[in-house]
């Protein structure tokens, strides 16, 4: 009796790491649209507007003097969220960050936007990359901080 209990809690555990690893192991690469969420955070207060978002490629309104080079990389909950709701979150919270340097350095602009998950770029006008597994999403990003006149 005393080893069935035993071989039991053993099975349990066993069965357990392997449910942990499996879903740990999910890493699924989103490409989405950066604006819409852009417009979200701002719409929602979480974004004040001081601060403007350039993807690269994207036409400036003006000329860009780069005060310096700003990376950020985000980690969110992603339990019971689908994966397109965590990576909105994750890139708002990258954003908010940014937000925040580009203020304290005196910029009013991030320009020449890529994502950078696990510090390779990807480049593009219209989206990022977010990776999102069955807890945890994150997305990162490089871009530069600069006034645009």
């Amino acid at each position: 009796m005393k080893s069935l209990k035993l071989c039991n809690i053993a099975l349990v555990g066993a069965l357990t790491v392997a449910a942990t690893q499996t879903a740990n192991a999910r890493d699924t690469a989103l490409f989405l649209d950066f604006d819409s969420v852009v417009a979200e955070a701002t719409q929602a207060g979480r974004l004040d507007g001081s601060v403007k978002f350039y993807l690269t490629g994207e036409t400036l309104p003006g000329k860009a003097s780069i005060v310096r080079e700003v990376v950020t990389n985000k980690k969110t909950n992603a339990f019971n969220k689908s994966d397109e709701e965590a990576c909105s979150w994750v890139l708002q919270s990258a954003l908010i960050t940014l937000q925040d340097a580009a203020k304290a350095a005196g910029a009013n602009a991030v320009t020449d936007i890529v994502s950078f998950y696990k510090r390779k770029e990807y480049k593009s006008s219209k989206q990022f990359e977010c990776h999102a597994g069955a807890f945890v999403a994150g997305t990162a990003l490089k871009g530069n901080l600069a006034n645009v006149k």
